[in-house]
């Protein structure tokens, strides 16, 4: 069991392979066996037919724990993959708008862009102008911050209305999010 050469990819170090001259140990029981040669840990750990695992390298002296390497790498795939499982990621939805945009579709895309924040979404809102629309980039301008003021309660702006070209782009995401 503990003549297997240590696995380089996780960066523990195990048995003799644990560089310090000095470690405090603590047995598989978790009673503390206190600070020892690696060479004297490494017999401790062969007596009970298991491996001197290094757990914190960092500590002084550091600390090694004497257990079953291959149940020990097991526990922490299974928490890194509990972790990866709890995590949120944060989309960027886009909501595409138009300067002349009619009251019943302006609505819908409030309604939509509402949906996105309440997931926990970001909301990148996108107005195009066209031809003789550039004239009029006031009427983009008051409408996004329309959309701001409708949907302040649930969130906060990101990146405030600016022109990029043709178009005025504006970033919003959920309020409870940082």
């Amino acid at each position: 069991m503990n003549n297997r050469p240590p696995r380089k990819d996780d960066g523990v170090r195990i048995n003799h392979d644990i560089k310090a001259s000095e470690v405090r140990v603590v047995d598989e029981d978790g009673e503390m066996k206190g600070v020892m040669s690696v060479a004297d840990a490494v017999e401790l750990a062969e007596e009970a037919g298991l491996d001197l695992v290094e757990v914190s390298p960092n500590a002084k002296p550091p600390v090694c724990k004497i257990l079953d390497y291959g149940k020990y790498k097991y526990e922490q795939q299974k928490k890194a993959a509990e972790a990866r499982k709890k995590q949120k990621t944060v989309d960027v939805k886009e909501v595409k708008i138009r300067p002349g945009i009619e009251e019943h579709d302006y609505q819908v895309k409030m309604r939509n862009a509402r949906k996105f924040l309440d997931n926990g979404d970001k909301v990148k809102v996108t107005m195009r102008f066209r031809g003789r629309e550039m004239a009029h980039q006031d009427i983009g301008f008051d409408l996004l911050k329309r959309m701001i003021e409708e949907l302040a309660d649930i969130s906060k702006v990101d990146l405030h209305p600016k022109m990029e070209g043709r178009q005025i782009i504006m970033v919003l995401s959920a309020e409870s999010q940082k």
